[in-house]
């Protein structure tokens, strides 16, 4: 007995030990190293084909991008449920996509549902749903002092490369604690696989740093992958990473799939003007024309992009191309004329070939510079094209604006978000590409957007919905507050407002208020109010910092300081404006707005003035006008849109923030306009003038009051709003916008 208890003992530490050795540390034998490698994709110069049948047939990749953020969870917690993920299949197969791509590994529960969605569509005999995976590069590695080569990016992404690759084929187990998503990943979701995307939008400075520092490493040649003579170390290094994924895979698996790196017009293989060049501070390019590929490589590589309208800025202004040297000014009296060039020196007028006047012009008709950008990546590139990211915000903040064909990022309502995504297709497509991928499917809580980044707390963001941050809104899926539905919609039927939330009683009328995890909701009811005449005020009370009992903007006069005033009068005039004290775009952005000092001359806590609320946009304006003192625009997002914010109705309209009722109006203000940095804890924003920027306090009541102008005997009464935070416990429900349905309907139709 003890000697058979050694034994199994014994046995099953072996078993252990191989185990280990095989799920985690990936080490194995090569029981079949004469076994046949096979391919199911293909590629030639512009066109992507997948086997079926024997016979090898284009295919288009139709797809979405699909994050992994959802309310209350950050991104690196990987909170999303199997069930949630087939769900979520369902809809996009539906909708007409037929393949998702993934920026990183994901927690195992997304591989389990991914084989049980394929597997039940396999024995239907239907359609799977196809998937890109990607292999990741975190923003700390690439915004530190690291190089390309150095250990912690290099082979850091050589090792994820190896740990994706098991992955996909169910041979891996990871535990907590990488930044990665973990688990036991037993399924082989790999028929379903049809290529890689390696890296990210890369950093310039990164690669021009990578070029700099090792001008002897500018090339490579593996045994799948090699590169020309013109390679730059930093795509020397991205050669190596897929030559050794593409080793990797075929010697454990005898399978290869498709490859491509990750790029963005950043670090586009394209030469500029130096006026472009200098203001920009572009500096580094990436080709991967420099990178070719082997006859041991069956499968085949592909350019993959991400390309917004309105990205870069300085793309909104390249019309009608002459030619020009770098020497030329950039702007003359008459209009503003550039030549891009490719970055071996022919020049953009002359890679459009034909009449170059037209190639800015598309099938409308109208000047469209996102469809030139596009038509000259894939005139450059002698491998098939993908535009792996492209799509607009249905957020109400807006960042950049394209002026040619009103794609912004941001402050688009969700029926123009689906037009701009069917057009943006249109154009992709049009241009050559051989596929393209929606950003992206779901809302995501906790992303951060360069122009609001100052003015939340950016630890508490997945707590809360920022209707002013655009990056939480590129979804064609919306999380919406509350359990089943929204606790208010902002649409004139006023019966879900109660004695309850009831603030302010008054002769003639109340207001009543609440608030959910993302607007204060207000409904003003005044006896005789006639929305086309009367004009309305309700003064609002946050900070004890600041605030004036006077409004010389509009004559009125509150029994309290007030830091915002929200002013109806009629659809087309009414806003939001702020004291001059709490205004924040003055505190943080003045140098760049009005090229002066906002600590030099600091408004007085009390000061009756009260400003516009606007957010600042990334434009290309001094380049356009030669005014280097002005080198910011801006837009006032203070200013409501009426309309009908009930999703139910067929009038909706996601960005309508007031609607006129029997006898009143409805109201639903972002927390941030109100300089709410983190509602979740009801904290705003402190003094900037005592800290020299944005600082937050917590508030646990506002004070607001409701008066129509000329009817407000003396100063207008105010009245307290308790206020609680919900800490951590948000509540939300998924919602499939406008936009969905309407890709839906296009892509069913073409």
């Amino acid at each position: 007995m003890k000697k058979f208890i050694i034994a199994a003992c014994a046995v099953f530490l072996c078993l252990f030990v191989a185990n280990y050795a095989y799920y985690h540390l990936g080490i194995y034998i090569d029981l079949h190293p004469d076994q046949e490698v096979t391919t199911f994709m293909k590629t030639d110069a512009d066109t992507i084909y997948m086997e079926r049948d024997g016979q090898y047939e284009p295919f288009e990749i139709r797809g979405v991008n699909l994050g992994v953020g959802i309310p209350g969870e950050w991104a690196t917690d990987y909170a999303i449920d199997k069930q949630t993920y087939l769900r979520w299949f369902g809809w996009i197969q539906e909708m007409g996509a037929n393949t998702i791509r993934v920026y990183t590994i994901l927690h195992d529960d997304f591989y389990n549902a991914f084989y049980e969605y394929n597997t039940g569509r396999v024995q239907q005999g239907l359609e799977p749903l196809w998937l890109i995976h990607g292999v990741w590069v975190n923003d700390y590695t690439q915004n530190s002092h690291r190089d390309a080569y150095d250990d912690d990016f290099l082979q850091t992404l050589l090792d994820d490369c190896r740990t994706v690759v098991d992955i996909l084929h169910g041979k891996k187990s990871l535990s907590l604690g990488y930044g990665l998503g973990s688990g036991s990943y037993r399924k082989d979701v790999s028929p379903w696989v049809i290529g890689y995307i390696l890296g990210v939008e890369w950093e310039d400075v990164t690669v021009a740093y990578t070029n700099e520092k090792y001008p002897e490493r500018a090339s490579y040649s593996g045994t799948y992958m090699y590169t020309t003579a013109d390679a730059t170390p930093f795509e020397a290094m991205l050669c190596q990473v897929g030559d050794k994924i593409i080793e990797y895979e075929t010697e454990r698996y005898k399978q290869q799939r498709l490859v491509a790196f990750s790029n963005w017009p950043t670090t586009d293989p394209f030469l500029y003007p130096a006026a472009i060049t200098n203001f920009f501070m572009k500096c580094a390019q990436v080709d991967v024309e420099h990178i070719k590929t082997t006859d041991a490589f069956l499968s085949g590589h592909f350019a993959s992009y991400h390309v917004y309208p309105y990205y870069p800025d300085y793309m909104n202004y390249v019309l009608n191309p002459v030619e020009i040297q770098d020497t030329d000014p950039l702007w003359d009296d008459e209009q503003n004329n550039m030549t891009i060039y490719h970055s071996n020196g022919v020049s953009y007028k002359t890679a459009l070939s034909g009449n170059e006047q037209e190639d800015y012009y598309d099938s409308t008709g109208r000047v469209n510079t996102y469809y030139a950008y596009l038509k000259m990546l894939n005139r450059h590139h002698t491998i098939p094209v993908v535009i792996s990211e492209y799509g607009v915000s249905t957020g109400r903040g807006m960042a950049q604006r394209d002026i040619n064909t009103n794609r912004n990022q941001g402050h688009m309502s969700e029926q123009e978000q689906g037009e701009a995504i069917i057009s943006c297709y249109e154009d992709i497509m049009a241009a050559g590409s051989a596929g393209s991928c929606v950003f992206t499917w779901q809302d995501e809580w906790f992303k951060r957007t360069w122009n609001t980044m100052h003015a939340v707390d950016l630890d508490k963001t997945p707590y809360w919905s920022d209707y002013q941050t655009n990056e939480q809104y590129f979804g064609l899926l919306s999380f919406d507050p509350g359990e089943t539905e929204s606790i208010c919609y902002v649409d004139g039927d006023v019966s879900e407002w109660g004695e309850d939330d009831i603030v302010l009683s008054q002769s003639g009328g109340s207001l009543s208020m609440k608030y959910d995890e993302k607007f204060i909701y207000f409904y003003a009811e005044q006896a005789g109010y006639d929305p086309e005449t009367d004009t309305l005020y309700i003064p609002i009370d946050t900070t004890p910092k600041s605030g004036s009992t006077y409004c010389e903007n509009y004559g009125i006069t509150f029994d309290r300081p007030c830091d915002f005033v929200i002013r109806i009068n009629g659809r087309d005039n009414s806003r939001v404006v702020v004291q001059e004290r709490y205004e924040v775009m003055r505190a943080m952005f003045m140098h760049e707005t009005e090229d002066e000092d906002a600590y030099l001359d600091v408004p007085d806590p009390d000061s009756p003035a009260f400003r516009y609320i606007d957010l600042m946009l990334q434009t290309a304006t001094p380049l356009l006008t030669g005014n280097w003192q002005a080198s910011s625009e801006v837009y006032e997002t203070g200013k409501l849109l009426y309309g009908n914010a009930n999703p139910e109705d067929a009038s909706f309209n996601s960005l309508a923030d007031f609607c006129f009722t029997e006898n009143g109006v409805e109201i639903r203000i972002p927390w941030q306009l109100l300089n709410f940095g983190n509602p979740s804890e009801m904290m705003i924003h402190d003094d900037y003038y005592e800290h020299y920027g944005v600082e937050f306090i917590s508030i646990d009541e506002m004070y607001v009051g409701v008066a129509l102008e000329g009817a407000s005997q003396g100063r207008i009464r105010m009245a307290s709003f308790p206020l609680e935070g919900w800490g951590k416990e948000v509540t939300s429900h998924e919602r499939l916008k406008q936009s969905y349905y309407m890709l839906k309907e296009y892509w069913a139709a073409s």
